[in-house]
Order: C-alpha cells, then sequence, then structure tokens
C-alpha cells in the first residue's frame, strides 16, 4: 500500500511539472502573439489565431527537434538521428499519428520515433537478407492496409476535414513509403535500412485506433463529424 501510494504521489507530481511547464510556454507563447497584434492593429481574430499557432509552433516544436539532436549527439548517433529525421518526418506529416497532450510527453515521443529507431538499428542487425526482405514485405503491406485505412490520422485539435485534402495526404503517405521502402531495399548501410525499417514500422502503428485509444486521443475529422450529425 505504501509503495503504491508513493507511486501515486510521483506520478502526480511529474503531471503538475509537466502542467507547469506548458502553461509556462503557454503564456511566453501568448505574450508575443499580444505584443505582435499590438503593433499590427488591422489583425482580425483569425489572423491572430495564425499567428499564435505559429509562435507555438516555433516555441513549442523547434526546442523539441533541438533537444532530439542534442541526445542523439550525445548517445553518439547524432548523425544517423537526423538523417532518420529527415526521412522519416515527411512520413509521419502525411500519414499522421497520435499527439500527446504536454510538451513532455511530446519530446519522449519524439527522441522514441526518432531515436528509437536508431538505436535497435546499432544493436539488432536483420540477417540474412531473404529475412530481410520478407519483414520489408510485411510490414510494407502493413503499412498499405494502415495508411488506406486510418491515413491521414488527425487529431481533435487539428482535423483534416477537406476531403481533397485527406486524398492529397494519402496518397503522398504512400509515395512516401515508397520512397522508404526503396532505400530500405537497395541502400547497403544495414544501420540506415535498418533504422528505415524500424522507423517506418513505429510510425505506422501511431496511426491506428489501437494507439489513439491507449494515448486518449481521438480522430478529428470523426469528431467533426459527430458534431454535424449532433447539430442536424
Amino acid at each position: 500500500v505504501r509503495r503504491q501510494r508513493q507511486m501515486c504521489i510521483r506520478d502526480r507530481y511529474y503531471c503538475v511539472r509537466a502542467n507547469e511547464v506548458n502553461k509556462m510556454i503557454d503564456k511566453f507563447c501568448d505574450y508575443i502573439t499580444k505584443k505582435i497584434k499590438e503593433k499590427n492593429l488591422d489583425m482580425d481574430e483569425e489572423k491572430t489565431l495564425v499567428v499564435d499557432f505559429g509562435v507555438k509552433l516555433i516555441f513549442g516544436e523547434l526546442p523539441k527537434i533541438l533537444f532530439l539532436f542534442i541526445i542523439g549527439f550525445l548517445l553518439g548517433i547524432g548523425w544517423y538521428t537526423l538523417l532518420a529525421f529527415l526521412l522519416l518526418c515527411p512520413y509521419r506529416s502525411f500519414t499522421g499519428g497520435f499527439h500527446l497532450k504536454t510538451h513532455l510527453g511530446c519530446m519522449i515521443c519524439t527522441i522514441v520515433l526518432y531515436c528509437g529507431p536508431v538505436v535497435l538499428a546499432k544493436y539488432i542487425t536483420i540477417e540474412p537478407l531473404y529475412i530481410k526482405y520478407t519483414i520489408t514485405a510485411l510490414i510494407g503491406i502493413l503499412a498499405i492496409v494502415l495508411i488506406a485505412k486510418y491515413a491521414p490520422a488527425d487529431t481533435e485539435y487539428m482535423p483534416i476535414i477537406s476531403k481533397s485534402e485527406r486524398k492529397r495526404k494519402k496518397i503522398s503517405g504512400f509515395i512516401s513509403l515508397a520512397i522508404l521502402i526503396t532505400i530500405i531495399i537497395f541502400v547497403p548501410d544495414k544501420v540506415i535500412s535498418n533504422m528505415l525499417l524500424y522507423g517506418v514500422f513505429m510510425q505506422t502503428l501511431t496511426i491506428t485506433r489501437i494507439a489513439y485509444k491507449i494515448t486518449n486521443n481521438k480522430y478529428g475529422h470523426e469528431e467533426y463529424e459527430k458534431e454535424q450529425q449532433i447539430a442536424v
């Protein structure tokens, strides 16, 4: 019982700390947006929201990316982490995936998605080639099925409502997957090849309904459709 209480207290502490960090970043971003609006009096509400989103993207996302590369270089896999980010990031942007609610959670998720595959590739080599090609084919087929079913996997905070945009992102997801699979098959560097294989698998899992339930996320377009049905 005592152990359970300690764990409960610890979890609450980290939750409070994470919320404090979120509030600090949001307050700072709100302050920047306010100053920009003061210097641009013709900004309407829509432009203000766009500016606020851009400011939060800069001050919320860039530190995570910078921290990702710092962790990568500290682990001795900096250049591989950079390459993984450059090659896998387009695939994630097209296919979507869950997002964690806190900046700390997002940072950990980013590290897992981009540093994780590199670490796995350094220590787990898939050999011989026929086994690797078989696994690549299975992951490729799984990815095709899941992209067709879920992509682009949006969130409540950034729903993708437009059918044309959803179609464009889905097609781009298939193209991105094809490029990655081609690199996995033909690039002779085992670390690069394996890290992309692990990365594609991990990223593809983030768009599934199971992953959304585990992380307490909901598909934004589905929630929008529910709201429209209620309104009717």
